[in-house]
């Protein structure tokens, strides 16, 4: 029986080596990866002090196919993301929305046992994503989660929408510059001027600094905007620059309230829309589109060991982190 090292949480937080064995034949569409990248999502922190195997940004080499693949050979470079399986008969799977199966297999709900903290993984062949040539193993690791979430909560726009972007971290450097890259006006909203040449560089047309502010101006009313910081903002600030039935997609991970001024969000009819990770069908689609238009995450590259998953969890933790981390076997 196949065994192979996972990088467990524990109560301390700091995760630990262990090890999974899987059976010797691998069954149905099911497919042996050798991982070669994880990004250190912010979902990590939640399950860092979890009996359970970290990770769901995974990049990685097929290494052994089930009898009823079909489309995957070894060799083959391929990524997968916070979901790894649903019924597949469902009116939502049946409609390319298998986020929201009823039966779906999401990080931190099953499959305790592995992860992309790892030196392997089994995963559905129907849930693995090929990679294109155009990306590096390290690059691609974070569009898994962080890439589809952002490039999910921009399907639809319009080249002619003024896209908000609220905070410029792990996901709002990458949706700086898909929404850019879409052909929309881009509004980054940030505390402080420290980030604004970055931003700009990144393909954002204005910068605002809220801190102290009492009032904000922008030059066309934001028709989408994404929530990407850690903190709650300010509604009384942003309501007034939003156009009216602008779409607000908060999609960091809070378990808090969400508040907005109620008379003011009605009379601007304005839309709060919950949004998770792409399903496949987008989530390729992103990968495709990150590939065309050289999107790349900036990344922070730690060897995979437990002392550098330590640091680079406690450095996320801490907001210390330039962007995204990525992990490497040593």
């Amino acid at each position: 029986m196949p065994t192979f090292t996972v990088y467990k949480g524990t109560e301390s937080g700091n995760p630990v080596k262990s090890t999974t064995t899987k059976p010797d034949q691998l069954t149905d569409d099911y497919v042996l990866l050798k991982i070669t990248a994880s990004g250190v999502c912010g979902t990590d922190l939640h399950y860092r002090r979890a009996p359970m195997t970290l990770g769901h940004e995974g990049i990685g080499i097929v290494e052994d196919l089930g009898p009823n693949t079909k489309f995957l050979k070894k060799g083959d470079r391929v990524g997968w993301g916070y979901e790894v399986d649903s019924c597949g008969h469902c009116l939502e799977c049946l409609q390319g929305n298998e986020t929201y199966c009823a039966d779906r297999q999401m990080y931190g709900e099953q499959n305790f046992d592995q992860g992309s903290f790892a030196s392997h993984a089994v995963w559905r062949e129907a849930f693995l994503h090929k990679i294109p040539d155009a990306i590096s193993d390290t690059d691609a690791a974070p569009l898994q989660c962080g890439g589809g979430t952002v490039f999910q909560a921009l399907t639809g726009v319009k080249s002619t929408d003024t896209v908000g972007i609220v905070g410029i971290g792990g996901l709002g450097h990458m949706a700086i510059q898909f929404a850019s890259k879409m052909g929309c006006r881009v509004v980054v909203l940030s505390g402080s001027e420290r980030k604004k040449e970055e931003a700009l560089k990144l393909g954002a047309h204005e910068f605002i600094a809220t801190k102290d502010a009492d009032k904000l101006s922008v030059s066309a009313p934001i028709d989408r905007l994404l929530v990407t910081a850690s903190v709650p903002p300010n509604w009384d600030l942003l309501l007034p620059i939003l156009a009216p039935r602008a779409l607000i997609y908060p999609i960091t991970v809070s378990f808090t309230n969400f508040e907005i001024p109620q008379m003011t969000f009605i009379a601007k009819g304005v839309r709060i829309i919950g949004s998770m990770v792409p399903g496949r069908a987008v989530h390729r689609q992103m990968l495709e589109f990150a590939a065309l238009h050289k999107i790349k995450p900036i990344v922070e590259i730690f060897p995979m060991n437990e002392e550098k998953i330590a640091e680079a969890l406690n450095r996320l933790d801490k907001g210390q982190i330039n962007y995204r981390a990525v992990l490497v076997p040593e």
